[in-house]
């Protein structure tokens, strides 16, 4: 008998099988040698049954029908390769021992759990648990296989973190469509992160900006110029602003204060696969999964990097040899001057920013593997790259500087300049000619309130003895930014910080290095909120389609907040890290997730009909009915069908509006019980409830300005606009527009003194 390998991709397979049975026969479907015979799934081959598997009537969705809450959940293959199922059953009858090959980590283990309770495998299970698919790291990993019982209890945390997501997606997600005729998708992770993008977006729109004035002046002390930005409460008053312009211009002042600081700034962390998503998205505009599929590439088919679907940054001290070998590795390749130049003693066990095994689970930081890179694709080239050159950088010593405070005061006015010095480059020789000047500081503060800051490469000196002239001066006008809107890059981080605005430390605790989804899913559920139709990308900006917005607003209004918050993952990512570790026990778990899966049905049930005005531009765009018919699972999976008792027929249903969106809701009426909503038609924006008698409207022009989006939001929910510019003959006056009577719509200037 032989022992059966099974790996989670062919690659994995194929490249394990190299080493472990070099003169294997190839077999197509796995490769057969004196020893081993190496097999694979291809990705899940089994997940968890749809409703109708339990009972047929549960394939028609009702109301009255839920919840549905399995005594015990079944399996099925996926039929796109229950032919790979049927092999690795046939093998293992050849076998009396089996190696678990499949990605160290909870989703690996659950991959093969799922696997083995099908074919109802009984010979003993040993573990395979590496981080690179290097042939040193294969044949280390086979020389120390572990014993499977070890991760009996990271099985039983991703069994009930599999059946959880499906009691609360599959309920949620048929409570609401049944409940307000219209496909809603709901799920443990991509509701909370729609959330994030809703809020964000309501931030923008109900931003008001404010104007404000900036006084530069330019000062001369002999040769050495240099500029300052004037001191105290931000201006607001222009004419206030250019008093003090004219005041100091011209005259001389005096340094009352020049303050010199060393500064050094360190490498950036080493990449985990969320870093690693929001710097390709930064740079190269990539979104996450196509990082994530690049990446995944240069592991599996190049072999160039480490297990890309990593959380940690850090590495441990056995990997430290393994980067000095990969430094020796690139000298030889197109980065050879940037690996000669690195200094090998930096990287050492005792550096904390690198290594720092407590901080290491599963798997460490994505790294360069001992392989050199053979032909990669641009965007494969430009990935690799990052990996790379963040790498290196670790080899150099920090950026050094000297950062030059002044303080000129002139006619009793305080000027400002801040300098900063370039002393040497260091490791930012390593980011390439576009990044090198990038500064490391975190928690900058926003554009508008951010202190002028001169970046020099030359000397820089003043002396507090002599005056220093005021060469110049001017007013700047400025404003006050909205929130930007959320790229993937910048989601993603949000995505991965979600649990440091919860109030409970505990669970803020728990999430501070898992945040919403995983690294491995982050993607996945970015990709799923498009197909569903509640978001969509505008260039490289995310917004939220009117869809997206209801789904949010219809959850949060039943009372369910906690769907929408961090707060439930962080519950539950406690739980399962403590069933993982053997600390708490899977069945309590389940039972309370079912009560929650409960206690959402119940709400539902009581929650009035959402307007079928709100879904405009959606599905009915597309020509779907939303009155009756069949359809398929909406739990947290895949594209959903539905069939229209009208039509008879069958159409793909993925919430994606089919044509230009038209009658979006910008609001509520704000006349008083009308519920209605705010539609934009050609010459204003009027009510939905206008068949029922509703006559409120605004119209888009009104005293020689056109109402805008925002300033609709403004007038709906402030009463007024921001102060506006108006001009009455040659003379120009500040006034806002006031919503004054909010029956009709009707508006007024108020001017200010």
């Amino acid at each position: 008998m032989k022992t059966l390998v099974i790996a989670e991709k062919p690659d994995m397979g194929r490249t394990i099988a190299a080493v472990i049975e070099p003169k294997a026969k190839n077999n197509r479907s796995y490769l057969e040698g004196e020893q081993y015979i190496i097999t694979w799934a291809i990705g899940h081959l089994l997940g968890l049954a749809e409703p109708d598997a339990y009972d047929p009537k549960y394939k028609r969705w009702n109301f009255s029908d839920l919840p549905i809450l399995p005594d015990a959940f079944k399996i099925v293959p996926n039929p796109k390769t229950k032919d790979q199922l049927k092999i690795i059953g046939e093998l293992a009858k050849r076998a009396d021992r089996i190696v678990n090959a499949c990605d160290a980590g909870r989703e690996g283990q659950y991959i093969f759990a799922l696997i083995q309770q099908q074919l109802k495998l009984s010979q003993p299970v040993r573990r395979l648990w590496i981080s690179d698919l290097t042939a040193e790291s294969i044949a280390k990993g086979f020389a120390e296989l572990k014993d499977g019982s070890e991760f009996v209890n990271l099985t039983i945390a991703a069994r009930a973190r599999s059946e959880a997501d499906w009691l609360v997606g599959m309920n949620a997600s048929r409570a609401f469509t049944t409940k307000h005729k219209e496909l809603l998708s709901v799920g443990r992770v991509q509701t909370p992160v729609l959330a994030l993008i809703y809020d964000r977006q309501k931030e923008i729109e109900s931003f008001d900006s404010l104007t404000y004035y900036e006084i530069k002046a330019e000062f001369q002390q002999k040769e050495r110029r240099y500029s300052g930005s004037w001191q105290g409460e931000r201006m607001t008053d222009k004419e206030k602003a250019d008093r003090i312009a004219d005041k100091v211009r011209g005259k001389e002042g005096r340094i009352t204060e020049y303050e010199v600081k060393e500064a050094k700034e360190y490498p950036f962390k080493l990449y985990d696969l969320t870093l690693l998503q929001r710097e390709a998205n930064a740079k190269y505009g990539y979104s996450a999964k196509k990082t994530l599929d690049i990446a995944q590439a240069l592991y599996e088919k190049h072999k160039v990097i480490t297990y890309p679907r990593t959380s940690s940054n850090y590495v441990t001290e056995q990997n430290i040899e393994g980067m000095h070998k990969a430094l020796h590795m690139l000298k030889s390749t197109g980065y050879q001057e940037l690996a000669s130049g690195a200094q090998p003693h930096l990287v050492h066990k005792n550096n904390k920013s690198i290594c720092n095994p407590a901080r290491v689970e599963d798997h460490h930081a994505i790294l360069p593997t001992l392989k050199r890179a053979g032909t990669l694709s641009s965007e494969e080239q430009n990935v690799y790259d990052l990996v790379i050159r963040r790498f290196l950088s670790h080899f150099y010593l920090p950026a050094e500087y000297k950062q030059h405070t002044v303080l000129t005061v002139v006619e009793g006015e305080t000027f400002k300049t801040n300098v900063k010095q370039l002393i040497s480059l260091g490791w930012k020789v390593c980011q390439g000619s576009d990044d090198s000047r990038r500064s490391s500081g975190k928690n900058k503060k926003k554009d508008e309130e951010e202190e002028a800051e001169e970046l020099v490469s030359e000397a820089f000196h003043v002396d507090t003895d002599l005056p220093a002239l005021c060469a110049s001066s001017e007013v700047k006008e400025k404003a006050t930014q909205p929130p930007k809107a959320y790229t993937e890059g910048t989601l993603l981080k949000a995505m991965e910080s979600a649990g440091k605005q919860l109030e409970n430390e505990e669970l803020r605790e728990v999430m501070k290095d898992a945040g919403l989804g995983t690294p491995a899913t982050r993607a996945a559920t970015i990709e799923r909120l498009k197909k569903v139709g509640y978001i969509t990308m505008q260039g490289k900006r995310i917004t939220v389609t009117p869809k997206g917005r209801t789904a949010v607003e219809l959850i949060r209004h039943a009372g369910i907040e906690l769907l929408t918050s961090p707060e439930m993952t962080g519950q539950w990512e406690r739980r399962l890290h403590q069933i993982s570790k053997g600390e708490a026990a899977g069945e309590k778990f389940m039972e309370n997730v079912k009560k929650f899966t409960v206690s959402i049905i119940e709400k539902v049930r009581s929650q009035p009909k959402a307007s079928a005005s709100l879904f405009e531009g959606e599905a009915k765009a597309a020509g779907h009915s939303r009155t009756g018919g069949t359809r398929q699972s909406a739990g947290a999976r895949g594209t959903r069908t539905v069939r229209t008792k009208s039509s008879g027929s069958q159409a793909e249903h993925t919430g994606k509006a089919s044509g230009p969106v038209e009658r979006v809701p910008m609001g509520a009426c704000p006349r008083s019980g009308c519920g209605g909503q705010l539609i934009e038609g050609k010459k204003g924006y009027g009510c939905t409830h206008f068949k029922l008698g509703c006559g409120f409207v605004i119209w888009k022009e009104y005293s020689g300005k056109k109402i805008s989006h925002n300033m609709l939001t403004s007038l709906i929910e402030k009463g007024q606009t921001q102060l506006l510019s108006f001009k009455d003959g040659e003379r120009e006056y500040k006034a806002r527009i006031v919503l004054h009577d909010k029956e009709k719509g009707q508006l007024q200037l108020e001017r200010t003194e």
